[in-house]
């Protein structure tokens, strides 16, 4: 038994081995050459030692992958937090930065223990998406300055101002360098495959600093020089511990909830194990925790870099981690090969990714939520007044739409033909939608009868205040208002002194919807406040509104909500599996005897569920044109014949056609069933237990199958396997719904 579970375990490390080696260690090469040049940029932009980008490289890829709880994530310094660091190095120096990440980072795993990585993606993609566009704005204004030969201003704003200025001078060969790295990045991507082992960073990169040293451009030189014995241990900040505390907060969240949502956007790119968000944040933690002490930049999860991993075939953490192992080997080793790197083709390499960074597919994809405003707001402000003020009024406006959202009511009232006034309130009722409410019931006339649809989910005692102090005035002025809760009773709980619901409650499915109209009343709130069953009804004795106008706004309140994100999805193209030919006899409700929904059934209605045979005279092309275009178009799998009890159709086939004899039209389609008629004759042996009338509807369910199959379409369908032909028989009275046999009337037996 020993012996074999040591077997097994050897040949599962030897798994693993192998596909380390095989899709692994490959990965950890593409990502790593795509790594590099995005570590060396993001220092740049940052500010900050350009040996500080290669070590947080190392730190996110071998800490945060080995930690992380996404298996393909590739954590490293991230464009994102550029200008949170680079204003942190203006305030406090460098060394003190390292520490303010450092903090971050504990701050960071507290939280990942502590298990609230789920609340980060709480956080409005909008603000998300717009924070990361301003900042690549904000880089790629800065960079620009750097490939005109000039020095990047202090702020945004002032680099807009002085770019006239900075394009209108003299600046040699720093801009050719610049426009051939861009050049470089734009073409790089439209080649093909095979061409394209090298990532475009890296491709870019070499071309330019080839060409500078091949034609002697006078180029500005970068330093690299890591030396790990020169470490030096990372300082607490000088100033206001506020501003401190508000810097560690801002790193550790923006790195937390960037890491976040990009292990969320990877789990969609492969098919592996989901990652682990808490585990994931606790990796990030440490990674800053470590880095940060080594002197590097605070590390998040990078989605150009988990991107480009996934693509690779990475399996598993092992090749973010090789990844790391890689950075550091090139740091300690062939640092010096970054000497021949202008610092030109870096600041176009930063120009490029900002660029990038402002995803115009984001705000196509924000549109459908009406959350653009946000996108934009954030990243104006991110842009003019910097990375934390444009976040807090990017939450701030997202906050107000979503509170907008969560409390917006419809008011809507309108007089009746009959003289009563009907007036619906829809939504959540609160504070907020009072003014709006009063206005509305204000212009109902005195004296008026009102009927009040109270559809809501929601209703505070400002509201009900509202509603209730309305209702009594219009009350003492010789009005009436019945008052009809359609979800739960907020009002009558409210008026009675009962405890009132503690949250919004969902839409619920109406109460015995599928009743006839006559079978329904309609809970109504009269003056006294209890409430009884009752049916609306003018003087004369009929219904004060047509029942069809009522159905269908008790549609709206009720059954819509509910369907309406069904019928979205199917508001382009209709896939129903079944033709569903019956009689058009108002008791047969198709989707009710077969329990579908909208987009099931393909349903043809007559009188007689009768199916003409081909050429058969009187010509009906109705019914034709509905098979030709479910077999041919729709690819319907099966068509159902359902026929039901006490036909009059087929009453009038057995009466010879006397009840018809003042209708000529329906003499003439009745046509149609003397086939039916005709088995019926012939088979009289047959369901001798069965009553005449209950008998022909049976066969008549059997003859239009025969039907169906002098149809050119059906019949090729039928023998190819790939339709289906099926006869049911409704009982009315019992409501059982039997399959019937293709030859015999007797039923197979009930569904």
């Amino acid at each position: 038994m020993g012996t074999d579970t040591k077997s097994e375990k050897t040949v599962t490390t030897r798994s693993r081995i192998a596909s380390v080696l095989r899709y692994d260690l490959p990965a950890s090469l593409v990502v790593f050459l795509v790594a590099v040049p995005l570590c060396l940029g993001i220092a740049v932009a940052s500010g900050a030692p350009l040996e500080a980008g290669l070590l947080a490289g190392m730190a996110g890829g071998i800490v945060a992958g080995f930690l992380g709880g996404s298996a393909v994530q590739v954590s490293g310094p991230a464009a994102g937090l550029a200008l949170v660091v680079a204003d942190l190095v203006v305030r406090y120096g460098w060394r003190a930065t390292c520490m303010i990440t450092l903090m971050a980072g504990a701050l960071q795993l507290l939280l990942g223990v502590f298990r609230v990585a789920r609340a980060a993606l709480a956080v409005s993609p909008a603000v998300v998406h717009g924070m990361l566009a301003g900042v690549g704005v904000v880089i790629a204004l800065s960079q620009l300055h750097v490939i005109l030969g000039g020095s990047p201003q202090s702020s945004a704003v002032e680099n807009i101002l002085e770019l006239p200025a900075q394009i209108a001078g003299l600046h040699g060969y720093a801009v050719f360098a610049g426009l051939l790295t861009i050049a470089v990045l734009l073409v790089w991507t439209r080649l093909p495959q095979s061409l394209r082992l090298v990532p475009a960073p890296l491709a870019a990169l070499a071309v330019t600093a080839v060409t500078a040293w091949a034609f002697g451009w006078d180029v500005t030189r970068i330093d690299l020089s890591v030396n790990l014995s020169e470490w030096s241990a990372p300082v607490w900040p000088q100033g206001d511990w506020h501003g401190i505390a508000t810097a560690v907060i801002l790193v550790a969240l923006l790195a937390g909830v960037e890491s976040l949502l990009c292990s969320v956007a990877v789990d969609k790119l492969h098919d592996g194990r989901r990652a682990d968000l808490d585990r994931e944040l606790t990796a990030q933690g440490v990674a800053n925790l470590v880095s940060g002490a080594l002197g590097a930049l605070p590390v998040a999860g990078v989605i150009v870099r988990s991107t480009t991993n996934v693509r690779a075939g990475a399996r598993s953490r092992w090749s973010a981690i090789l990844h790391g192992g890689w950075i550091l080997l090139f740091a300690l080793g062939l640092g010096w090969t970054v000497t021949f790197i202008p610092l030109e083709a870096l600041a176009a390499l930063l120009v490029f990714i900002g660029v990038q960074m402002v995803n115009i597919g984001h705000v196509h994809n924000l549109r459908g939520h009406g959350e653009v405003p946000v996108y934009f707001v954030t990243l104006g402000g991110v842009v003019v007044l910097g990375l934390a003020e444009g976040v807090l009024l990017g939450l701030g406006l997202a906050a107000l739409l979503a509170l907008r959202r969560l409390t917006r009511v419809t008011v809507r009232a309108a007089r009746e033909p009959d003289g009563r006034w009907h007036v619906t309130i829809d939504g959540s009722l609160t504070f907020l939608g009072v003014p709006r409410l009063t206005a509305e019931l204000g212009a109902v006339p005195p004296g008026a009868a009102v009927d009040l649809d109270l559809n809501i989910d929601f209703m505070d005692n400002a509201a009900f205040e509202a509603v209730h102090a309305w209702r009594q005035n219009h009350e003492r002025g010789g009005g009436t208002v019945d008052i009809d809760e359609i979800h739960d009773e907020w009002y009558a709980m409210a008026a009675g002194g009962a405890r009132r619901l503690p949250a919004k409650t969902p839409p619920t499915a109406p109460d015995r919807w599928w009743l006839p109209w006559s079978h329904r009343g309609r809970r109504r709130l009269p003056a006294a406040g209890s409430l009884i069953p009752v049916r609306h009804q003018a003087p004369g004795g009929r219904p004060a509104v047509p029942d069809l106008l009522a159905g269908a706004r008790e549609f709206h309140h009720r059954t819509a909500p509910l369907v309406r994100p069904v019928l979205h999805g199917l508001a382009r193209k209709q896939e129903p599996s079944h033709l569903f030919i019956t009689c058009a006899d108002s008791r047969i409700v198709p989707n009710l005897i077969t329990a579908s929904g909208p987009g099931d059934l393909f349903t043809l209605r007559n009188i007689g569920n009768l199916v003409p045979r081909r050429g058969a005279a009187p010509t009906d092309h109705s019914v034709t044109a509905a098979i030709e275009y479910a077999t041919e178009v729709l690819g319907v799998r099966t068509i159902t014949v359902c026929g039901h009890s006490g036909c009059g159709a087929m009453a009038a086939l057995l009466d010879g056609g006397e009840k018809a004899a003042e209708l000529p039209e329906l003499a003439r389609w009745l046509r149609h069933g003397h086939l039916s008629l005709a088995r019926y004759v012939s088979a009289a042996h047959e369901g001798a237990e069965q009553g005449p009338l209950d008998r022909l509807c049976r066969l008549n369910v059997l003859q239009q199958l025969e039907n169906l199959r002098t149809h050119p379409g059906v019949e090729r369908l039928l023998l190819a396997g790939r339709l289906e032909l099926v006869g049911l028989y409704f009982d009315i009275p019992a409501a059982r719904v039997h399959v019937l046999d293709h030859h015999s009337p007797v039923p197979a037996g009930p569904v």
